[in-house]
């Protein structure tokens, strides 16, 4: 059999009603809805949009915003339609082995370790960014942030990270939850859900009065605008490449904010843990991102409007933990918002963190089914049925990149992984029905082609929109997935057996 060998639907379809050998089905449509808020709102929304803005679309983000969104939305569209008729988890990776082979599902497997498991990598890394916040700065630079990154406070003294800790420890306490149960970190993400939404709310509500008009103009960063450096001289910030100016900033900027709309894929991992996934599946995708899209717009323009764009392109400003910093520099009376804000985000951060280790780990799960990767990553606890194994060597790698890699740099390559998966799963919808029309499909993707198409097209331009190091970074990635598949996977494979 060939690289592009695929397995049968039929073949899935029975592994995912496997009951004693598989996962329990213990979520309904209002946990899938609350995973998918859960992983979506945070540290897109609180701290990529200021990096965005302060980087690329100034107080244009919220257009970025917009066009990241209707990319999610043709993409979130083809996900519903694969999530309802294949509810197994490993979300893009087994839909692309029912339509495109085993050699693009690997190569799709591989890209979302950049999500998910870089995803919570840089969530952790800005769950110790705010902490250091709520601690008034107590954490010594240098045991929060990686041995890559230093900064030249206003005395002159240079600063050099070391490791991030703070960043350590949430991941081992959420590591343990999620070996637990996926019904106990369900219940736990539903509670912390509703209370970063509710801090979300209350940050519009009260932000939109201190809003200043001038802060919004320019709405697009202009072409020649000076490069920005630090104390030291260093540059911070360059303006002069197509995609930090202009409406190539907006494009560029909807690369990075791309990041801030990961968590709705993320509940499509947990399809072979759904009461109901024919009917569920749809409503946790599409409702966490209808929902979700919305509050980031509404969320742009008041930040924006509240402190000026350019704050966030210093770090030792505004960039790290821009709601705070907006708050108690812009908003008087408003300094026990800032303190109740920056503990919501940290609850929120944690969410997002357990959704996208337990995505992970569930890619992990099937990858090792199909024989693509060693067993011990698909060993389920004897008691509490979840891949503990798989957990335990995630955490090993996600702390590594947590405590020494610096959050700009996962990010990017997040959204880089998760682009990726939403060109392959928009053009896998429309090879479905060209192959198999006559499947079941419980929820239908309307005009198929012309989503399919739109979706792939606008995701691959914002992939262009990433920076030139990221790309590099990313094609290396790829480049040793592929020598993985052929020493190891492609012979292990259960189609080659």
């Amino acid at each position: 059999m060939g690289l592009f060998r695929t397995k049968s639907l039929e073949a899935m379809l029975t592994q995912a009603q496997d009951s004693d050998k598989g996962l329990k089905r213990t979520l309904g449509a209002g946990n899938l809805v609350a995973l998918g808020v859960g992983a979506i709102i945070g540290a897109g929304l609180f701290v990529r949009t200021a990096a965005a803005a302060g980087q690329a679309a100034g107080p244009g983000v919220t257009l970025s915003f917009i066009i990241a969104a209707i990319g999610c939305a043709f993409a979130g569209l083809c996900y519903a339609e694969f999530a309802a008729m294949i509810p197994i988890a490993g979300s893009a990776y087994a839909y692309s082995y029912v339509t495109m082979g085993e050699l693009v599902a690997w190569i799709i497997g591989w890209a979302l370790i950049m999500e998910y498991a870089l995803g919570a990598a840089t969530v952790s890394i800005a769950w110790s960014e705010y902490l250091n916040t709520l601690l008034g700065g107590g954490i010594p630079y240098e045991w929060c942030h990686s041995p890559f990154e230093s900064f030249t406070d206003s005395s002159g003294i240079l600063h050099q990270g070391m490791i991030n800790a703070p960043a350590l420890v949430i991941l081992l306490l959420l590591t343990l939850l999620l070996i637990r149960g996926t019904q106990e970190s369900a219940f736990v993400n539903a509670i912390i859900v509703f209370i970063k939404v509710a801090v979300v709310l209350i940050f519009i509500a009260v932000g939109w009065q201190f809003i200043n008009p001038a802060n919004l103009e320019p709405y697009l960063i202009p072409e020649g605008t000076p490069a920005v450096v630090d104390q030291a001289g260093k540059v911070i910030a360059d303006y002069s490449a197509w995609n930090k100016h202009g409406w190539g900033g907006i494009l560029g900027g909807a690369g990075i904010v791309f990041f801030a709309f990961i968590g709705f894929d993320a509940v499509s991992t947990a399809a072979q843990e759904a009461k109901n996934p024919k009917r569920d599946m749809p409503i946790g995708i599409l409702g966490s991102l209808v929902i979700c899209t919305i509050l980031y717009i509404l969320f742009g323009h008041v930040l924006t409007g509240v402190a000026n764009w350019k704050d966030f392109v210093d770090p030792e400003k505004g960039r790290e933990a821009s709601v705070a910093y907006a708050i108690s520099t812009y908003m008087t009376g408003y300094s026990w918002l800032a303190t109740a804000v920056t503990v919501a985000i940290l609850a929120g951060f944690s969410s997002v963190i357990l959704v996208m280790l337990m995505g992970q780990s569930r890619i992990f799960f099937t990858m090792s089914n199909d024989g693509l990767i060693p067993k011990v990553f698909g060993t389920l606890h004897p008691k509490f049925k979840t891949p503990y194994k798989s957990n335990w060597i995630l955490f090993v790698f996600v702390g590594a990149f947590a405590a020494f890699v610096p959050g700009h740099v996962a990010g990017d390559l997040t959204s880089f992984g998760t682009l990726f998966a939403f060109v392959l799963v928009s053009i896998g919808v429309w090879i479905l029905r060209v192959k198999s029309p006559n499947i079941e499909r419980p929820f239908r993707v309307p005009i198929a082609p012309v989503v399919s198409v739109l979706g792939a097209v606008i995701c691959i331009a914002m992939i262009y929109g990433l920076d030139s190091l990221t790309l590099s970074v990313a094609v290396a990635w790829m480049v040793i997935g592929l020598v993985v598949y052929f020493l190891y996977s492609k012979k292990h494979s259960k189609l080659n057996k």
